[in-house]
């Protein structure tokens, strides 16, 4: 079994470990609080963040994905693995099918690879025949300025492109150099984490054997103090039906003081209305003969005043009171009977039995004052055994034996790692000469468009450009040679690294993330023809195991340990070696002769109950809450003043300007001076009286049966402590003893969960995993591979049109040898003149749209 437990450990400690920051946990009511194992905090993190790059990397695996949207072919992949291969005639169906986005990619790639060497020779060649725009001739057309200009704009644009290719190319190489650069600290962190993890975990083993002590100590004390505990305990499970009684009646109590409270804001309410409707209606009513007489004044007899003194006239039936609150019936009679209800204070007597069963503990404490004396000496011996097996774990010998391997390996590591940043200096190297390449066309890409268009002379003739000018034609030509001499060099690069790239990515770093490569491991009988299992077979010899690659990652990746990760059951059981239940029979015997009575509490007497139903019959059911309802949903006039008000002056606006339309307007103030002063109060009122009776409507429902309930639910609560609470502290006492046996038990299966899950904690295996797969092939490789075959890709790509664009533009910046010339009396001012012209060899032509 030693043997055994070394190959794991070694598989353990074989990789790189992570900072784990133990969480801030408190436990639940009645467990023992043993802590965390002692975990030192480490330096390394197994997780790369990219950084600003990473939107790079999103979008290259985005277009990978457009390229090849096909899911893992786990299937060919295990027939891959078993030699199978080839074995039907679909295999190789199947392969292409999956790599067509590939095939297609690269056989374009290898398509330009092949043209644009033999394009650019026939260009030169054909230019060289005064052909394809090598004739220094320029014939003028009437949209010269224009294409110039888009062809400068095409130019500009694609020149932007490929500048944005080449940086993102230049990123994606300096970032991977940086990681390598990086990853030599990293990987000394590693090997300083793994060093501090094996002197640790003696440390581990040590702690779990002195939290025994935690758990006799608390045993002890609750057998001190047997009394508050299991006094606590019985008043707990009786609480779960006297507290709830207890407060029902509390709220009854709550009830009818709100009741009283919402009978008084009612009968306050109504009076104020009705005194106010009454007031508001004489005012309303004033306010209208008023206006009435206003409407009668001769002026209103206009032909322009009339339509609308008939308007006001008609509109002023709608300044009335619409609420009518006289005829609602009242609540004093109620309020009456609720005062008398209230003489008694029944909170006061709610509170009293809540007195008396919160000293539940202290009757307890006064009947178990002699017991549990041979108890303590049974608890003593209970942790003999976990303490023998903790220590028996041949745990010294196999981390010596890790710290030999560990230390080997660094010094191979550091050995070698010099040759693999050497290595990566001449891939930087080489990936920066590729990035020059393309520099080198911008620069005179840009060159010729900054002396072409700062030199070009719109009034001088092809023939008399300046010198600036022409070098800018000539600057664009040598980026048109230099691109037909580097563009089949870089693509080369990108078909290679495309094609490697994309496929470690989708082959490799995509199946890691989902797990399905895993699950290919996982198959039976796939790396050895003879085990089901092969990670099962290696370790236990026993390939039937159920041990996958797949569940001990995810196992390792949260944490847990190697004991449950590689089902160490299998080699030997804990649950076996920490059995106490021998221990138990001798406990449970002393504390069932507990014997506790509780016939002396009362939670509520006759004059409170008989205070409930006093409540129940105060006749608040009896309030006509509909009538009160119906006035309170009316508005209190029947039309707003405020929109009447508005709508008068208005209306007084589109008279003639005079003394109606003043007074009309004066009305109008009065009339929201009303609103203001008595109809806002008003609506206030009945705010206060439709929250007062929707309370009372709430509280009288089935009041009688609620009454009722609550008296019956404290009848049953001290039905059960008079009747009922002996067979409770029984169950309660039986629970005491489960508790303080469950000490002991909590702290076996703390043991176990602690070597199953935190000692010898597996995580180092995912990281090593996750290390040298996530981070340095995937992260630090494959995306920058990637992100550097997509910008030169991309630059190569758009050198086409660049070419074209510059050849086309090229011809006007340079120097020409002969030109068009017109008459003046044919085109207009289109062509130059020939007496401009004198000495030059200018062939004429007579048609300004013939084309070149």
């Amino acid at each position: 079994m030693a043997v055994e437990l070394c190959l794991l450990l070694l598989l353990l400690f074989c990789g790189s470990t992570i900072s784990e920051v133990q969480p801030i946990y408190k436990p639940p009511p009645g467990t023992l609080d043993f802590g965390f194992v002692p975990a030192k905090t480490y330096d390394t993190g197994a997780y790369h963040e990219p950084g600003a790059i990473g939107i790079l990397f999103k979008i290259v695996h985005a277009f990978l994905y457009l390229v090849q949207p096909n899911t893992f072919p786990q299937d060919l992949i295990r027939k891959l693995a078993q030699q199978q291969f080839g074995n039907t005639q679909g295999d190789y169906q199947k392969a292409i099918y999956y790599e067509i986005g590939f095939i297609v990619s690269a056989a374009l790639g290898l398509l330009f690879i092949l043209l644009l060497p033999l394009v650019g020779l026939c260009f030169c060649m054909c230019r060289c025949c005064d052909n394809c725009g090598g004739e220094m001739h320029q014939r003028q057309k009437k949209n010269a300025d224009c294409q110039r200009s888009c062809f400068a704009t095409f130019l500009f644009v694609a020149s932007l492109i490929i500048s944005v290719g080449v940086l993102c190319a230049y990123a994606a190489n300096q970032h991977l150099t940086n990681q390598v650069r990086g990853a030599k600290k990293l990987v000394n962190s590693n090997f300083k984490d793994l060093k501090i993890f094996l002197n640790d975990t003696p440390a581990q083993i040590d702690y779990l054997v002195s939290q025994y002590n935690t758990t006799k100590d608390k045993a002890l004390s609750d057998l001190n103090n047997v009394g508050p505990v299991l006094g606590s305990r019985v008043q707990e499970q009786l609480g779960k039906e006297v507290r709830p009684a207890l407060d029902a009646a509390l709220t009854m109590a709550g009830a009818i003081r709100e009741t009283k409270e919402a009978l008084e804001n009612v009968s306050v309410s109504v009076e104020v209305l009705q005194e106010g409707t009454e007031r508001l209606h004489a005012n309303l009513t004033e306010v209208k003969m008023h206006l009435s007489n206003t409407l009668n004044d001769s002026a209103c007899s206009a032909a322009q005043a009339a339509s609308t003194c008939n308007i006001i006239r008609n509109s002023l039936a709608q300044l009335n009171i619409n609420a009518n609150f006289s005829g609602l019936p009242g609540v004093s009679s109620q309020l009456a009977k609720i005062n008398d209800v209230l003489k008694i204070d029944l909170s006061s007597l709610v509170q009293k039995g809540y007195a008396a069963f919160n000293d539940t503990p202290d009757l307890v404490v006064n009947q178990t004052r002699n017991i549990l004396s041979d108890i303590k000496s049974v608890l003593e011996s209970i942790g003999s055994n976990i303490t023998t097996f903790t220590r028996a774990l041949p745990v010294q010998k196999i981390l010596a034996d890790l710290m030999v391997h560990l230390t080997q390996s660094e010094a191979y590591v550091q050995d070698y790692f010099p040759l693999v940043e050497q290595y990566d200096f001449y891939r930087w190297l080489g990936c920066l000469i590729l990035c020059c390449m393309l520099v080198l066309i911008l620069v005179f890409y840009y060159l010729g468009l900054l002396c072409g268009t700062c030199g070009y002379d719109k009034h001088a003739s092809p023939t008399t450009r300046g010198c600036i000018s022409n070098t800018g034609g000539n600057f664009l030509m040598a980026g048109v040679g230099f691109s037909f001499l580097f563009s089949w060099v870089l693509m080369i690069v990108v078909v290679l690294t495309f094609v490697t790239g994309g496929n470690v990515e989708k082959l490799v770093c995509e199946p890691f993330e989902d797990k399905n490569l895993f699950k290919v491991l996982d198959t039976p009988y796939l790396l050895n023809k003879h085990w089901k299992n092969y990670l099962a077979g290696v370790i236990f010899k026993n390939p039937n195991v159920n041990l996958t690659f797949e569940k001990v990652y995810s196992d390792c990746k949260e944490n847990k340990g190697i004991y449950t990760s590689l089902h160490l059951e299998h080699l030997f059981n804990i649950n076996e070696l920490l059995n106490i239940s021998m221990y138990t029979e001798d406990v449970a015997l002393k504390i069932e002769h507990i014997q506790i009575n509780l016939s002396k509490i009362i939670l509520l007497d006759e004059i409170g109950k008989e205070n409930l139903l006093n409540f129940s019959s105060s006749g608040i059911d009896g309030i006509d809450f509909s009538a009160y309802l119906t006035e309170i949903n009316k508005s209190v006039t029947k039309v707003d003043l405020l929109s009447f008000a508005n709508d008068l002056e208005a209306r007084a606006d589109q008279l003639p300007k005079g003394a109606l339309e003043n007074a009309l307007k004066g009305h109008a103030n009065n009339i929201r001076m009303i609103h203001n002063q008595q109809v806002v109060p008003l609506e206030q009122a009945m705010s206060t009286l439709n929250q007062s009776i929707r309370l009372l409507k709430r509280t009288s429902s089935e009041l009688m049966v609620k009454v009722k309930n609550v008296i019956s639910a404290v009848n049953a609560a001290q039905d059960l402590i008079n009747n009922n609470a002996s067979q409770v502290i029984v169950q309660e006492t039986k629970k005491y003893m489960d508790t303080i046996i469950g000490y002991f038990e909590q702290y076996t299966e703390w043991v176990k969960e602690s070597i199953s899950m935190e000692v010898a904690a597996c995580k180092p295996i995912a990281n090593v995993i996750d290390t040298a797969v996530d981070i340095f092939l995937c992260s630090y490789i494959a995306d920058s591979v990637n992100t550097f075959w997509f910008g030169l890709g991309g630059s190569s790509i758009f050198l086409i049109p660049a070419i074209i664009f510059a050849v086309k533009l090229s011809k006007y910046y340079r120097r020409m040898d002969t030109e068009d010339v017109y008459d003046d009396t044919e085109n207009g001012n289109n062509g130059y003149h020939k007496e401009n012209l004198y000495g030059i060899h200018n062939p004429v032509f007579t048609s300004s749209v013939e084309q070149w």
